[in-house]
């Protein structure tokens, strides 16, 4: 089995791409590539692309994972039957296409071309009460977007949860940091994360939501830092956009979020310092307290969610 090394986009499907795309440079991310049929944007970091949208009826589509290699691609390929493709989108590369249980087209990309990282404009130093390493200096933050560097997890609702986690699992390599039990005995879900060994990874890439209805729950892109994130927050009220949850801290994971709808309804977040695990981090088993609590911040409104 090998073992996925991040999440690498979502694919949405919208009938306007301009007003997408406008929401999307609103949110922070910038265009990769545009046709009359699909519109990819990408964050600051070396990835290719991290939304992509066709043009269509509003609905989520999928989702993408990076292989550490083109011949762990192929492997993967082989040891379920399905073909190695040339990939169309932006950086190129290798792709194979599978189908979850619940009907989601999930892909595994390599040999991606990296394009050059984009500039982060709040390069900011800051002071706290142990460490005051900005002298001189006053700290001035610029208006305007989060600038988003990454894709970093993906929340989606699933028919049976063990059924899916077992897919997910056996077929990319992934591992439960915390497991979501309803009632003791009761599994909701699990935020899973890409096992790197000894390499320090996101707390989750992927959570699994047994709701007993498939759909899109959210998706989670990473900002450079707190002050990114509520600039972002304050460009997004003053353009008039959906605000969803936040600004708060998560308990499961330990992110700083703001939550948006983008036009059509779908949930998406900003956040920042994440909790980072590997495998000297053993899973835990935690309540809905703590999946829906938070350490700081407002509650967590009833529509949570796409």
């Amino acid at each position: 089995m090998i073992k996925v090394t991040d999440i690498a986009y979502v694919r949405f499907r919208a009938p306007d791409l301009d007003e997408m795309e406008k929401f999307l440079v609103e949110f922070g991310m910038a265009r990769a590539a545009r046709s009359d049929t699909h519109l990819y944007m990408r964050g600051t970091d070396a990835h290719p692309f991290v939304h992509e949208t066709e043009k269509g009826e509003p609905g989520f589509v999928g989702i993408a994972f990076y292989a550490e290699s083109v011949a762990d691609l192929e492997k993967l390929a082989g040891e379920h039957g399905l073909a190695v493709e040339d990939n169309p989108a932006p950086g190129g590369g290798r792709i194979v296409h599978f189908t979850d249980p619940d009907g989601f087209p999930i892909d595994v990309v390599a040999g991606q071309v990296s394009p050059e990282k984009l500039p982060v404009a709040r390069k900011l130093v800051h002071n706290d009460g142990d460490a005051r390493v900005r002298a001189g200096e006053p700290l001035r933050v610029a208006p305007g977007p989060s600038q988003v560097k990454r894709l970093g997890h993906c929340v989606i609702n699933v028919t049976d949860f063990r059924t899916s986690e077992a897919w997910y699992k056996s077929r990319f390599g992934l591992v439960t940091s915390d497991e979501i039990e309803l009632a003791p005995g009761a599994p909701l879900g699990a935020f899973m994360r890409c096992d790197r060994g000894r390499t320090h990874v996101d707390h989750h890439t992927l959570f699994l939501v047994g709701t007993g209805q498939p759909g899109f729950n959210h998706a989670a892109f990473e900002v450079a830092h707190f002050d990114d994130l509520m600039a972002g927050h304050n460009h997004l009220e003053k353009a008039g956009r959906r605000h969803e949850w936040g600004v708060g801290r998560h308990i499961l994971g330990s992110q700083i979020f703001d939550y948006w709808r983008d036009p059509w309804g779908h949930t998406v977040e900003h956040w920042t310092d994440g909790d980072l695990f590997n495998n000297e981090t053993p899973p835990q088993v935690r309540g809905l307290g703590d999946l829906m609590g938070n350490q700081w911040g407002p509650e967590a409104p009833p529509t949570m969610g796409s």
